[in-house]
């Protein structure tokens, strides 16, 4: 795997993790929308740019 599947796949983890945990503290919304924007800067350097954009909104 190179770096840019490491770090989509890493993203999209702990996205998965800070929604399940969501309802336990706020802290893990922070988390999870820092999760996202990383997500979404993922999904633009994959090319996949109409994603990058629904996933930042």
């Amino acid at each position: 795997m190179d770096t840019l599947t490491v770090f989509g796949f890493a993203s999209i983890s702990v996205m998965l993790i800070a929604y399940i945990f969501e309802t336990r503290s706020t802290i893990w919304h922070f988390i999870f929308a820092t999760a996202c924007v990383s997500s979404s800067v993922y999904r633009w350097f994959a090319g996949t740019i109409p994603f990058g954009i629904v996933e930042i909104i």
